[in-house]
């Protein structure tokens, strides 16, 4: 059997098979209604209450609302053991403290690509857990180097 009867037969049959599924006037065409823009777009929309809305139609859920937040506290915590780092107990920056705060911008870095993948999509949604694992992490390596940089408990 040659290619072209080949793929004749399949073209009939997917033909045949769309014509009979839906009683599809024309197969070219495939549909009997004009496609309208906005007809799918309830699929789409996030399904919480007292969501608000920003200028583009986005909503803002809880879930987004608490990463949001997690992710500034975090921020912030890095921030001040950067500066800590350099500050204290003496103003000449030793470098084990330099080394701490290098070690603790590398796994946020890790943690930053992470968050990348995840939004692009290029993650599965497993993945949160891990993302949360990690900034839990990063937080305890902070608080752990704040209290180093302070000489607490000595």
């Amino acid at each position: 059997m040659s290619v072209a009867l080949r793929m004749w037969r399949n073209e009939k049959v997917l033909s045949e098979m769309i014509m009979s599924a839906g009683g599809v006037d024309d197969p070219l065409l495939m549909t009997k209604t004009p496609l309208r823009p906005l007809r799918n777009m309830d699929d789409f929309r996030t399904r919480s209450s007292g969501t608000h809305n920003t200028l583009l139609g986005e909503t803002f859920t809880r879930q987004t609302i608490a990463n949001l937040a997690i992710g500034g506290l975090t921020s912030l915590l890095v921030l001040v053991t950067v500066i800590s780092s350099f500050v204290f107990p003496t103003p000449p920056p030793i470098a084990l403290n330099i080394f701490f705060v290098v070690c603790i911008i590398m796994i946020c870095s890790s943690v930053l690509v992470l968050i990348f993948w995840y939004r692009q999509g290029d993650l599965d949604p497993k993945f949160r857990g891990l993302i949360y694992y990690s900034t839990g992490l990063v937080v305890l390596l902070c608080l752990c180097a704040n209290l180093y940089f302070h000489d607490v408990g000595r």
